[in-house]
């Protein structure tokens, strides 16, 4: 009886382990509330793949719960997470090359963003990624817009000698060579900076401007539109030695999933650039739309202030600016 129990237990033990071996569990971290659309995006990949019932399961640490923002590439890259939603210019300085992929005048409208997607420009930032042991299981991009408080920005033109909040190193230095003066500071803070006479005028994401409640300090307000400059890729990586260590069936379901959270990401981006202009025009702001020969104006500037320091700044910089300049 002892020798038939004691077998039974070892029997038991090499099957719980034979299972612990198909099973497992994936840790994605990233920084936004469980109300954001990055948020909701990991959660359909997660929701897709524990409806497959391939023995995977996705954990999702949302607001910094595991990691900061701006502390996620590494440990990606080292295997110490497997998943994260980020900001790809947040690891430029890793590698410089991804701050192409938060540059003006790059990125037209939301259709194009696509476009970029599946283009040799995006399959070289994806060669770079994979040097580093990272995949992108799902592509994105967010867009964003200018508002300020006493004048409508659409046009280069427009900027001299407003004291500005920009979005990012290269809108920096874009809005400098239009005469703007820089103000650096979280997108947080703009309100605040806005009520105290600090800021003129801003440029953010659309989400931001609409839960910052920007419209409450401004006269104008130039959401995306069919042109916009500021647009930001923010893909849903995955370490690529922890996406091959998977079984076929979880890797499908894995794949699945990221088509499905894809087609939404895009949906709900241009819903998120249409509900911000509504939102500033029912609180009486302007709105106002860059044209064609606006944003020409634009990328003609970021041609000689941030495209250029892009380039002196990168290796093969030049050739990674062209491949992204040649998609229509």
């Amino acid at each position: 009886m002892k020798f038939t129990l004691t077998a039974s237990v070892a029997a038991a033990a090499l099957i719980a382990s034979a299972f612990a071996a198909n099973a497992a569990e994936l840790r994605l971290s990233h920084q936004w509330s469980t109300g954001d659309v990055r948020h909701k995006v990991a959660q359909i990949v997660a929701d897709e793949v524990a409806a497959a019932d391939v023995d995977l399961e996705i954990k999702i640490f949302p607001s910094q719960s595991l990691l900061k923002a701006r502390e996620q590439y590494k440990p990606l890259t080292r295997g110490l997470l497997d998943m994260t939603v980020l900001p790809l210019s947040y690891a430029g300085g890793q590698q410089p090359a991804y701050n192409l992929t938060l540059m003006p005048g790059l990125v037209k409208n939301h259709d194009h963003a696509a476009r970029m997607n599946e283009s040799p420009f995006m399959e070289a930032i994806e060669e770079i990624m994979a040097g580093d042991d990272v995949m992108v299981l799902v592509h994105g991009y967010l867009a964003g817009g200018f508002a300020a408080k006493d004048k409508c920005i659409t046009k280069p033109e427009d900027m001299p000698g407003l004291q500005t909040r920009a979005a990012g190193k290269a809108f920096e230095q874009m809005l400098a060579g239009a005469g703007a003066s820089i103000a650096s500071m979280a997108s947080s803070e703009v309100y605040n900076a806005m009520q105290s006479g600090v800021l003129d005028a801003v440029n953010t994401s659309s989400s931001s401007f609409v839960s910052y409640r920007i419209y409450e300090q401004v006269s104008c307000y130039t959401p995306a539109g069919e042109y916009a400059l500021w647009f930001m890729y923010q893909p849903l990586l995955m370490s690529k030695s922890k996406f091959e260590s998977l079984t076929e069936d979880q890797q499908k379901a894995l794949l699945a999933g990221a088509e499905k959270a894809e087609a939404f990401y895009l949906d709900e981006a241009k819903k998120e650039d249409a509900v911000s202009a509504e939102v500033f025009s029912e609180n009486g702001v302007e709105i106002a739309q860059m044209t064609a020969e606006d944003f020409e104006a634009w990328r003609t500037l970021a041609r000689e202030t941030s495209y250029k320091a892009f380039v002196e700044e990168t290796p093969n910089g030049q050739q990674l600016l062209d491949l992204a300049l040649s998609v229509e």
